[in-house]
């Protein structure tokens, strides 16, 4: 059975991926790095796509979560949601 937190993140995730709402850059690179920790943890992979740059931020803002644990990165990307997104 599901645990309470992953089926949040479901739905959070459910939500992100469905809103026609535009979120500015920096909101999109956070949700990204925070969806990346919460299902690869630290296992690394190259973003898709092929412009450099714009990947290089995504690698990087995952990166820098590498410090928090799965679990955690679902409850802020689920924080994140519900800020952004929750009532629109």
């Amino acid at each position: 059975m599901a645990k309470k937190l992953d089926i949040e993140f479901e739905k959070a995730y459910k939500i992100s991926s469905t809103t026609s709402l535009k979120l500015p850059p920096d909101v999109m690179l956070q949700l990204y790095a925070y969806y990346k920790q919460a299902t690869k943890g630290t296992n690394y992979q190259q973003p898709s796509g092929n412009v450099e740059l714009r990947n290089a931020f995504k690698l990087n803002a995952w990166f820098q979560l590498s410090q928090i644990s799965e679990d955690e990165a679902k409850k802020a990307y689920i924080d994140l949601v519900n800020k952004y997104l929750k009532n629109h």
